[in-house]
């Protein structure tokens, strides 16, 4: 595998790897808090048993607090077996990604052959979740036999998030923080915070107002720099009804908050899990439209039928995009898409239209020529060959 070719890939199938990787090392983490946690109550346990006995306590409290302690013991293993389950599940997945991947580099054509169908399905896939297609993400995933290689739970759990954030619920939202809060607390994310805060704005709304208030006094009493200044202005909510035509406390009685939360809850999300903002099937699709895009491609002219960007889909979808930067110029033949060169040469119809030398004998009839852009006829040998410096 070329360098340039694995870098490519480095890039592309970083998410890939990536997510596992964040899922391994948070399930890690947890499990070693509940074991931590585990065996604190059980040492704690231990301590209170040696204690008993040593004050002379009955045979039945020593029993009793004997079955406490054991209690605590198989607990303590349950909690491990059931952490350690997840763990070795996740670091599997992760392997499985990896030997994946290692196919791109396969000797046999055949392999790597299946291995770029199975990439394009993951690729479809995850466009599929990122543009809320849900049943029909599942179903390619698994008709493909690919849900080992795509982040499906990442996208259905932020799915439910979204639906409870439509709904203007903020409990799964909460919920969803709270899971991933030591995270959330590097990345400095403001979640949490604008949803207690629409918390807030909506018991003021409810005209809740006592509730309100012990609620910003419970969950808001910590803002900082631009978050408290936040809060100072949702304060004046109280003296406000909610239908209030005044600004700035229009805005913030205002359904659009909740797309907002929706939208930063997503890009959270996305930062959390390492995930750009576009799918790679969306990067791939514009990477191939700019290197083909050309001026050409939007004049009616001079448009091709073997050119993708020519095509009425895939040309406005390149619109926006940059067209490709050509050190060289190449001449390719409108009628066989072949190059123009040495052996091909470019031949100039009276007309001007120039095609290739190829072309041309493979269109002319008993040695005339019918020009395929403006449907004149011309005698073969009044083609003219052509130059280019």
């Amino acid at each position: 595998m070329s360098t340039s070719s694995a870098m490519d890939l480095k890039v592309q199938e970083y998410g890939t790897l990536k997510v596992p990787y964040e899922i391994l090392n948070k399930r890690f983490r947890s499990a070693q808090k509940t074991i931590d946690r585990e065996l604190h109550g059980f040492s704690g346990s231990l301590t209170d048993l040696e204690k008993s006995v040593g004050v002379g306590t009955s045979n039945e409290n020593v029993m009793k607090m004997l079955d406490g302690v054991i209690e605590k013991l198989q607990s303590m293993k349950r909690k491990a077996v059931d952490a350690i389950e997840l763990e070795e599940a996740s670091a599997k997945l992760c392997k499985r990604r990896v030997e994946h991947l290692k196919e791109h580099a396969s000797p046999i054509p055949s392999v790597v052959a299946q291995w770029k169908k199975t990439r394009f399905d993951r690729m479809v896939v995850d466009h599929l979740l990122r543009c809320g297609f849900y049943d029909s993400a599942l179903k390619l995933a698994e008709e493909s036999n690919i849900k080992d290689l795509v982040n499906t739970d990442v996208f259905i759990t932020a799915w439910e998030v979204e639906q409870s954030l439509e709904r203007k619920e903020c409990e799964t939202c909460l919920a969803w923080c709270h899971d991933n809060r030591s995270r959330l607390r590097k990345l400095k994310s403001p979640l949490e915070f604008s949803v207690h805060l629409q918390q807030f704005i909506e018991l003021v709304r409810k005209n809740q107002r006592l509730e309100a208030v012990c609620h910003a006094r419970k969950y808001l009493n910590t803002a900082e720099g631009a978050q408290l200044a936040e809060v100072k202005q949702a304060m004046g909510l109280l003296a406000f009804h909610h239908d209030t035509p005044v600004s700035p406390y229009k805005d913030l009685f205002s359904a659009t908050r909740w797309q907002q939360i929706k939208e930063q809850f997503r890009y959270e999300n996305y930062r959390l899990h390492q995930l750009g903002d576009l799918s790679v099937f969306k990067v791939t699709l514009q990477a191939g439209l700019a290197s083909l895009k050309t001026h050409q491609c939007y004049n009616e002219c001079t448009k091709s039928t073997d050119c993708p960007v020519c095509s009425p889909i895939f040309n406005e979808l390149a619109k926006p995009l940059p067209f490709a930067y050509c050190a060289q110029s190449r001449l390719i033949c409108s009628i066989t898409g072949k190059l123009m060169n040495e052996n091909n040469h470019p031949m100039m119809l009276p007309n001007g239209r120039v095609y290739g030398e190829r072309g041309l004998a493979q269109i002319a009839v008993n040695g005339r020529v019918k020009c395929p852009k403006t449907n004149e006829e011309f005698n073969l040998s009044d083609a003219e060959k052509i130059y280019v410096m």
